[in-house]
């Protein structure tokens, strides 16, 4: 039956065709205890059903009321057209349960590659390098303020249909009490569930979805919308996020070679070394690296020397932090110009310095931290100790650095330097299509999972892409 009603070209049926998903048995052998309590869900099946819903950016319930009409998900799921679906709380225990602690993100970035290098689709020898943010779900918001946000927007939407309805719905929670609001949500749950016209508009349905998830989720983890990994980072000076960032290594033919997550105030360049030993690990040719000029810090200059590849990458004036031992170096945010502390502040202003005394040392930029914050920081005693002022200097432009400048004007360097907007269309496509702009859940193990599978997700795309445009092309020929 699946013959006629799923075409050959569907891109769930080249996925197939594409992956043998048993590496999924190998990973999940040790969560399950085959001799105890009732048969598990295929771990392979749930694995599908978390990757159809970053493919198609819905929500758990939403995926489940689709999967049981939809024949082409059926198929990808190994189900009968007249099986019945799990149910989407499984989904969670599965995210939160099956999943933790495994290697999951590495895993599918190197089944992912390994398809890649099998169909001979990465043939250049150049990785573009950048990084990501993803911004906490819960932007440093309670679970009463997670709650009455999603409450706020189902109540719109229905009000925007019928505004009559307002007199059934359960009088609001205007306590702190989070017992209280989390009765409100259950009664206003309720009666939404009683008006099933309603639910039948996709806007209030899609609304009511995510209330009723995320009241189940706090009601199993209190803690949950608080996301105590996530960490403040900054897009520029004036402009910050709460989350995560995602380090990626990326192919000219748009392939993720590797991911290493984060929480939101690392800086980039301290990661580049990683990306591209965990490359060349996975046997992909790496003979330049191509990256903004958060990445032109001394050390990855010496780096690739001693490494063996070029590094195209604009060189930032204050990117040398001395002679400090690296746990000591503090990351630098290349968008804001300015240095963060390792508790995630940024510095409030800078000031050149010259020595007039001393012509053979470099000058240095000095870098200034509000007080205030650092009075009452976590690491006042190691760090600050009482001091007027809180302080940080790096000097400028070493023979390294020298080095690097000359070779930004050469013709390799400005071709290469160009290829840059690939992986930047290529975050896009992450946040844009694949809900990778805000994290499912909350801590960082999470957002490993979300990670892997749309890194997964994308990857897999672009090989079938690659691959059919190398079939037609072979028919031509």
């Amino acid at each position: 039956m699946y013959d006629v009603i799923v075409p050959k070209d569907n891109e769930l049926r080249l996925l197939l065709e594409m992956v043998d998903f048993d590496f999924i048995y190998d990973e999940m052998a040790s969560k399950y205890c085959l001799d105890d309590g009732r048969i598990a869900v295929d771990p392979v099946q749930m694995f599908k059903y978390l990757y159809l819903k970053v493919l198609y950016n819905i929500s758990d319930r939403d995926l489940i009321k689709r999967a049981k009409t939809d024949m082409a998900m059926k198929f990808f799921l190994g189900l009968n057209p007249e099986d019945d679906v799990i149910h989407h709380s499984l989904l969670t225990k599965f995210r939160r349960q099956r999943l933790k602690d495994s290697n999951i993100l590495n895993l599918l970035i190197s089944k992912s590659v390994q398809v890649a290098l099998d169909k001979k689709l990465i043939t250049s020898n150049k990785i573009i390098i950048d990084s990501t943010h993803t911004a906490s779900n819960y932007n440093q918001k309670s679970p009463i303020e997670t709650l009455r946000a999603k409450s706020k927007l189902v109540r719109k939407n229905i009000y925007k249909v019928n505004e009559d309805i307002k007199s059934e719905l359960p009088v609001k929670n205007d306590t702190n009490d989070l017992e209280k609001e989390k009765i409100y949500t259950d009664n206003l749950l309720k009666k939404v569930e009683e008006h099933p016209e309603l639910i039948a508009i996709p806007a209030i349905e899609q609304s009511f979805n995510s209330l009723k998830e995320t009241q189940a989720d706090i009601k199993e983890y209190q803690d949950y919308s608080e996301d105590a990994d996530a960490k403040v980072g900054h897009k520029t000076k004036d402009t910050s996020f709460f989350g995560y960032k995602t380090h990626i290594a990326m192919t000219e033919e748009r392939i993720i070679t590797d991911a290493i997550i984060t929480s939101g105030e690392k800086g980039d360049g301290p990661f580049l070394q990683d990306l591209i030993d965990n490359t060349r690990e996975r046997k992909v040719n790496v003979d330049a690296v191509i990256g903004d000029r958060a990445y032109s810090g001394k050390d990855n200059i010496k780096a690739a020397e001693e490494k063996n590849f070029v590094l195209v990458s604009g060189l930032h004036p204050v990117m040398s932090n001395g002679s400090r031992k690296k746990e000591d170096m503090w990351d630098f945010n290349k968008d804001a110009g300015m240095f963060i502390c390792p508790e995630g502040h940024i510095a409030i202003r800078k000031r050149l310095e010259i020595r007039k005394d001393r012509p053979n040392y470099n000058p240095s930029m000095k870098y200034y931290f509000d007080v205030k914050k650092c009075r009452v920081c976590p690491l006042r005693d190691k760090c600050f100790k009482g001091k007027k002022s809180k302080t940080y200097s790096v000097s400028i432009k070493t023979d390294a650095h020298k080095y690097q400048k000359e070779f930004e004007n050469t013709e390799y360097f400005q071709k290469n330097i160009k290829t840059r907007y690939k992986i930047e269309a290529k975050n896009s496509e992450m946040k844009i299509k694949h809900g990778y702009r805000t994290t499912q859940s909350s801590g960082i193990e999470a957002m490993m999972l979300q990670g892997a599978i749309t890194i997964f997700c994308v990857n897999m795309k672009r090989i079938q892409k690659l691959d059919k445009e190398k079939k037609e092309k072979s028919n031509k020929d």
